[in-house]
């Protein structure tokens, strides 16, 4: 037997909150001429600037956090 669901909405802010303080991505940046790392929490606010990509990943995971590619 199949058990029946009832239809659940949830609003597109409710949405985008999903995973914000679990995931951050990062992002390669020219900050002053040099390539840097901009780490952004899941609704794209910019959390921190670092010099390296790995730095950046083991600030995300330190922060209990998991990192995801956007690529």
């Amino acid at each position: 037997m199949i058990a029946q669901t009832q239809d659940f909405k949830i609003s597109q802010e409710d949405l985008a909150a999903l995973g914000l303080n679990d995931v951050a991505y990062v992002r390669p940046i020219l900050h002053e001429g040099a390539q840097a790392f901009r780490i952004h929490g899941a609704d794209g606010r910019a959390l921190a600037m670092v010099a390296t990509a790995d730095a950046a990943t083991a600030i995300i995971l330190r922060n209990d956090m998991t990192p995801v590619s956007l690529n």
